[in-house]
C-alpha cells in the first residue's frame, strides 16, 4: 500500500490541537495516550527537519524518520529546561502548550520554505507500507523491534509521569507576626499598664501535606494564651488578631509567639516582641 499526502504539516498540527482537546476535556480517554506518544516523540523533530531540509532531495525518507525521532527526544528535554525557570514550571499544560507552540512555529517555516520552491521540487511524504509476515522476520530483528518500541513506551510514559506529577519545592511553614493595621509596623511595644495590644498571627502551609498547628503565647517565659488545632492544608494559610493585656510593668519585656507542628515537641517557629509597659499616669 503506497500512502502520499501534502498535507502533512496540516495533519500534525490538528492532531496536536485534537491532543489539547482530550486533555481538557477528557483526561482519561485513551485518545490521550494514543495521540500523546508522536505529539512528544515525533511532531517537534519532524516540523524541525520540516523546516531546515523543505527539498524532496534534501534528506531521504529513513533519514527523516530517524532524525525527527532523535530531535523530538533532544527538543522536549530543552523546552521542559527552559521551562523550569519560568512562572509557569513544568507542568502538563505548561509542556503542552509550549509543544504546540513549537511545532506551530516550525510549519509555518516550514510551509513557507517549500512555497519557494517549485512543486516538483518540494517535499511530500511517501511512505511504502508493506507488513511482512512476523514468522519471516529474523529473530534479530524481532528483538530490535520489540525493544525499539518498548524504548518508545517507556520515554513517552516517563515523559508523562513528569509532566503530570506535581513539583515538589522546599517544604516550610511560614509564621509571621504583624502590627493591628496588618503591616510590618505599629506594633504594640508601648503600653501602659492595663493597655490593651493588637497583633495579627499568620501561617501559611507549604509542606505539601494537610497539618495541624499550635500556637502558644509567653511572656517573659509564662505561658499567656495557647491556640489549639490550626488546620491547614498545602498552600492554604490563616490569620486572626490576638490581643493581649500586660499585667505588670518592666522594660523590654519578652512576649514571644511559638508554632508547634503536630506531633512535634519542640517549637517550630518562634517570634518575639520586645515591650515596654510603664505605670498608669
Amino acid at each position: 500500500m503506497e500512502i502520499t499526502s501534502e498535507k502533512d504539516l496540516l495533519l500534525v498540527n490538528s492532531l496536536s490541537f485534537l491532543l489539547i482537546l482530550a486533555v481538557a476535556l477528557v483526561p482519561d480517554s485513551p485518545l490521550r495516550t494514543v495521540l500523546g506518544i508522536p505529539f512528544v516523540l515525533f511532531f517537534p523533530g519532524y516540523t524541525l527537519i520540516c523546516a531546515l531540509f523543505p527539498g524532496k532531495k534534501d534528506l531521504g525518507e529513513i533519514e527523516r524518520v530517524a532524525l525527527s525521532i532523535g530531535l523530538s527526544l533532544a527538543v522536549v528535554p530543552l523546552l521542559g529546561l527552559v521551562l523550569n525557570y519560568t512562572p509557569w514550571g513544568i507542568r502538563l499544560a505548561s509542556i503542552l502548550a509550549s509543544l504546540f507552540i513549537f511545532t506551530l512555529i516550525m510549519s509555518a517555516l516550514s510551509f513557507y520554505r517549500r512555497a519557494k520552491l517549485p512543486y516538483e521540487q518540494k517535499f511530500s511524504p511517501y511512505l511504502l507500507v508493506k507488513m511482512p509476515k512476523w514468522n519471516a522476520i529474523s529473530r534479530s530483528d524481532k528483538l530490535f523491534l520489540i525493544g525499539f518500541l518498548v524504548a518508545i513506551v517507556v520515554v513517552a510514559s516517563s515523559t508523562v509521569y513528569l509532566a503530570s506529577a506535581p513539583k515538589i519545592g522546599e517544604r516550610f511553614t511560614e509564621f509571621y507576626v504583624l502590627g493591628s493595621n496588618g503591616k510590618l509596623a505599629d506594633y504594640p511595644v508601648n503600653l501602659m499598664l492595663g493597655e490593651n495590644g493588637t497583633v495579627v498571627l499568620g501561617i501559611t502551609n507549604h509542606e505539601y501535606e494537610n497539618l495541624t498547628y499550635r500556637i502558644v503565647i509567653c511572656l517573659e517565659n509564662q505561658p499567656l494564651e495557647a491556640i489549639d488545632e490550626i488546620q491547614l492544608s498545602h498552600e492554604m494559610n490563616w490569620s486572626q488578631n490576638y490581643t493581649f493585656t500586660p499585667k505588670e510593668t518592666g522594660e523590654k519585656t519578652k512576649l514571644a509567639f511559638e508554632l508547634y507542628k503536630q506531633n512535634i515537641d519542640e517549637p517550630y517557629r518562634s517570634l518575639q516582641l520586645w515591650i515596654t509597659v510603664k505605670p498608669p499616669e
